[in-house]
This record gives structure tokens, C-alpha cells and sequence, in this order.
């Protein structure tokens, strides 16, 4: 048995559904504790892009046509490193089952290798233990598999057991996965696609979305597709008047919400919870300390207002704007203070985003297209939006370079590096050697449980990171911004900038700034700037 344009069309539809449904499960085999895009939704999102553009397929369609509409939506829609790599397997099914009526056993093998094979090659430096090794395994393992006398549907299932061999094998190749006692979760993502659409192929069982499954990740963009469970995001923050311990408060609001985090100190408690109560989570506070700060937000409003600026943004699509200059920039980042630093120093088009909210390739496109300039630098400023801006390279009607920006302050750092009189050969060098130049730390939260890198970390443990590796856990945001300076500051270092984020008030920034500028010797110049990041409570540039 092939497979036909129609099976194909519904398959990919119920792979998409049985991601979304399963989207938690593979979110929380993370092992890196800090907040993030998280790989099932990303995934999810991922391939759910390509979804409308395959219920509007007619019954008639071929194999090769259905495949070439989901890979080019999936490759728009692409968010994360795992969705990255999940749109260019399918661009290789897209590329091995052009002008094909159908798909047989060996089409399937051979366009799963001619993605593999993209995949890995989008990768600078590629990583065994994840879905880069299950999907390659997966192909090894079933070359012999295929041929006339194996249906397309025999052929899948096989490839599926073999990609979950592999799969228990990753936590050999990563050792962070091994002490989490977990396998890797975009190689889970992979088989949950492949699963439900062997469900389709097989036996014609279609696996609808079950749209009562709790989201997972506080990703902006997922918010609008998916239900609000509770009202009220509650944020608050307590002068400590008790030596009570203050996992009853914590036990208490797991009762009431959920996404709940509470951290303390010998001074001040500050607790988050999504509720439907939220004069319950405050009256119990308030056991504990006086209220210093409370900030309550109404979800399913803002749920409402982001699903109707997302119709609005799909009917007004913007067409790409005529260049006018020679050189232009586009930065992802999240927080009005630095969305407008970045845009005092030249940038053209910030895409909001970053940890939590990876924006897609088609995201960052549309910034291209929409910057007046012949030449567009791309600053992604996080690891984990590097490829799915990569892609955008290909898609453009002008030349785009993607600068290597990992982190907010390197993405600073490159823009002020550059010389409107050089060309951009010159600009290009000169913007990459300041991004090697600049310190980044930054000062958030655990999610989860987690031992990682050598660290016991529990949830809501306060985490420093030095240019993304965890360092330290505390439980005094002072303590730690002072401490994680002082790590990043050398002989040679004589300007920090420190931007505080939108979970610390302005009193708690200034306080932090007096410490730490009590506590750096030397000739440094230090500047703190109102970030209003989300995510993150302070930001750290060290040059």
C-alpha cells in the first residue's frame, strides 16, 4: 500500500494533534531548569502552522503536493531549535516526494534520509543524544526495511521502533539527561508525530486535538491558541514579618492556581500564582509579611486581546517595503526599556520575543521584509532563535546575515560596534568580534526540580548564569546580582549596565544599585537601565 495525497494530508493533521495533546509531557522532559520555549510546544507549534493550509487541501491533491504545503508552512511557522529541525525533515520529505502521486515504502525512506541529512547540515555544531540522532538512527536502521513488497505503512512503523530504540539510548550520549533520568524531548516529539500519523496511515483512525489539556509554557503566542484555565496571573511581594516556613504558603496557593512560585530570604517573600482567587492567594500572604508590591492581571482578557490582534495581524499582512538604504537591523527582544534601547541605536524592527517566546521564522521575515535596507543584520539575542532566523536567510527578498547573538547584552554590544561610514564586510567582522568581547549574565528562576551541571536546583531557587551556564543558586536577588557582576568583572572591564526586569520593582532596583555599586572597586562606570523584561530579574553587560 502507498500512501495518497489525501492519507498524507490527514496524517500530518493527526501528527499535529497528537503533539499538541501530548505538548506537557514533552515539555517537561527538559532537564535545563530555567523557563523556556519548551520543546513540545515549540514543536507543536511548529507543525500546527501547517494545519489550515492542509484542511483547505482538496481530497484530490498528490503525496508530493501535500508534502510540499506542509513544509513550507512548517518551515514559516518554525519556532526553536527542535522546530527548526522538525520543519527541514519534513522540507526533506516535501523534496523526496516532488511530482509523486503517491508515496511507497522507499519514497518514505528515502525523503526521511534527504532531511536527516538538512537537518543536520543546519546545525554548526551538531549534538548526538538528541531528535538530530533518533530521526539519522531511525533512517540507519531501516534502509533494508523498504521496497515493493513492504507497505508505506509497515515501512513507518518500523522506522517508529527504531527511532524508539534510539531514543532510549540518548541519555548515554548526554549525561544531563542520564542524571534527570530522562530522554531527550525533541527525540520524544519526533515519535509522537510519526505515532499519530501512523494512525491515520495504518488504520484510518484520525487522532483528534483534545483541546482540554492544560497549557504548559507561558509562551505569548500559545497563549492564543489554547484555553485559560484560571483568570488572574497574581504577583506579590512580602516584607517578611514571621519565621514561618514558607512552603505552607506555597502548598496553599498550589491548592487554589497553579504556576505557582514562591522565593524568600530572610527579608522579602515573593510569590506568583494563576488563580481564580486572587484575594485568597493575598489574605494568605499576608501570614507571612506586610505587602510590598501586588500586581493582578486578568488572563483571559489579555487571552481575548491576543487572539484578536492575531486575526487582525493575519488580515492586514503587511507586503514587504522597498529598499531604501544600504544597511538595516533587525533585534529580537522582550521589555519596552530594551525594545527602545536597541532602537536608539539603529535597529529598524524589534520582533518581541525571546526565552519563553520564540518567535517563528515567518516572524522574523516579515521584519526583514518590512526594514528599508538592502542589507538587514538579524540579531536573534538567544540560542534558541538562531535557526529558526537562519531560515528567514533563504526566504528573503534581500541579503540578511544572522549574527551569532546569544544573549541581549552581546546583541548591544554589536550594534554599538557599528561604523555607518564601513562596508559590510567591514560592519559584519567588526559586530561579530564585539559579541566575543562582552560578558552576559542573567539572574532568573528555576522551573523545575533539576540537577544539572553539577547543581541540586530546586523550583523557584533564584539561578545566575554566566553567557548561559548555570553558575550559582541563591535566594537573595541582591546577593545574587552582586555576586554574578562581580564573576563576569576582569582587569580589563570598565563599563556594566545592569537592566532590571518587570518582576522587580523600581525601589528593589535602585536598592540592588547601590549595593553593587558599593561592592565593584575600580575605575567602572555602572548604568541601570529599566529593561522591563519578562523572565529574567536583571540582565547583566559586562565590556
Amino acid at each position: 500500500m502507498t500512501i495518497s495525497g489525501k492519507l498524507l494530508r490527514d496524517a500530518v493533521i493527526s501528527g499535529a494533534n497528537n503533539i499538541y495533546n501530548h505538548r506537557q509531557e514533552v515539555d517537561e522532559l527538559n532537564v535545563f531548569p530555567v523557563p523556556d520555549g519548551d520543546t513540545g510546544t515549540n514543536m507543536s507549534m511548529t507543525i500546527k502552522n501547517a494545519v489550515g493550509e492542509l484542511k483547505n487541501t482538496s481530497d484530490g491533491a498528490t503525496a508530493g503536493e501535500v508534502a510540499k504545503k506542509a513544509a513550507s508552512a512548517m518551515l514559516r511557522g518554525a519556532r526553536g531549535n527542535s522546530g527548526v529541525i522538525l520543519s527541514l525533515i519534513f522540507r526533506g520529505l516535501s523534496k523526496g516526494l516532488s511530482g509523486k502521486e503517491t508515496a511507497s515504502s522507499s519514497d518514505l525512506s528515502a525523503a526521511l534520509k534527504i532531511g536527516v541529512d538538512a537537518a543536520y547540515k543546519s546545525v554548526m555544531k551538531p549534538t548526538e543524544g538528541t531528535i538530530l540522532t533518533v530521526a539519522r538512527e531511525g533512517c540507519e536502521n531501516t534502509v533494508s526495511a523498504a521496497g515493493k513488497d513492504v507497505s508505506a505503512a509497515e515501512f513507518l512503523k518500523k522506522y517508529i521502533d527504531a527511532a524508539k530504540v534510539s531514543l532510549e539510548k540518548t541519555p548515554e550520549l548526554l549525561p544531563a539527561l542520564k542524571k534527570a533520568g530522562v530522554v531527550d524531548a525533541g527525540g520524544m516529539g519526533f515519535i509522537v508525530i510519526l505515532e499519530g500519523m501512523l494512525a491515520v496511515i495504518s488504520d484510518g483512525a484520525m487522532i483528534e486535538s483534545v483541546d482540554e489539556v492544560k497549557p504548559s509554557a507561558p509562551a505569548a503566542v500559545a497563549a492564543a491558541e489554547e484555553e485559560v484555565r484560571f483568570a488572574y496571573a497574581v504577583d506579590f511581594s512580602l516584607r517578611r514579618s514571621t519565621t514561618k516556613d514558607v512552603s505552607a504558603l506555597r502548598a496553599y496557593l498550589e491548592t487554589i492556581g497553579d504556576c505557582v512560585v514562591v522565593v524568600d530570604d530572610e527579608e522579602l517573600i515573593k510569590a506568583n500564582v494563576h488563580t481564580d482567587h486572587p484575594g485568597k492567594a493575598i489574605e494568605e500572604g499576608l501570614k507571612f509579611g506586610e505587602l510590598t508590591k501586588v500586581k493582578i492581571e486578568n488572563m483571559r482578557e489579555q487571552h481575548n486581546n491576543v487572539i484578536k490582534a492575531d486575526k487582525a495581524a493575519q488580515s492586514h499582512k503587511k507586503a514587504p517595503v522597498a529598499p531604501t538604504k544600504d544597511t538595516g537591523f533587525v533585534a529580537v527582544a522582550a521589555g519596552a526599556g530594551i525594545e527602545a534601547l536597541f532602537k536608539d541605536l539603529g535597529v529598524d524592527y524589534v520582533v518581541r520575543g525571546g526565552q519563553t517566546m520564540n518567535p517563528s521564522t515567518e516572524d522574523i521575515l516579515e521584519a526583514v521584509e518590512q526594514t528599508p535596507a538592502q542589507n538587514v543584520f538579524v540579531l536573534p539575542n538567544n540560542k534558541n532563535i538562531i535557526m529558526a532566523a537562519e531560515q528567514a536567510v533563504k526566504l528573503a527578498d534581500r541579503n540578511v546575515c544572522v549574527l551569532q547573538t546569544r544573549t541581549i547584552p552581546q546583541g548591544v554590544s554589536a550594534m554599538m560596534s557599528y561604523d555607518p561610514e564601513g562596508d559590510f564586510k567591514t560592519n559584519r567582522s567588526a559586530m561579530t568580534e564585539a559579541i566575543d568581547n562582552v560578558a552576559s549574565g542573567q539572574i532568573t528562576f528555576a522551573v523545575r526540580d533539576s540537577e544539572y551541571d553539577g547543581h541540586k536546583i530546586k523550583q523557584g531557587e533564584i539561578l545566575a548564569m554566566d553567557n548561559g551556564k548555570i553558575v550559582f543558586t541563591e535566594r537573595n536577588l541582591t546577593k545574587s546580582l552582586i555576586k554574578l557582576t562581580k564573576r563576569l568583572v576582569t582587569s580589563a572591564s570598565s563599563y556594566i549596565t545592569v537592566m532590571y526586569g518587570s518582576d522587580v520593582s523600581d525601589e528593589d532596583a535602585n536598592e540592588a544599585y547601590e549595593a553593587l555599586r558599593a561592592k565593584i572597586s575600580g575605575d567602572i562606570d555602572i548604568v541601570l537601565v529599566n529593561g522591563g523584561q519578562p523572565v529574567y530579574y536583571y540582565i547583566i553587560s559586562v565590556e
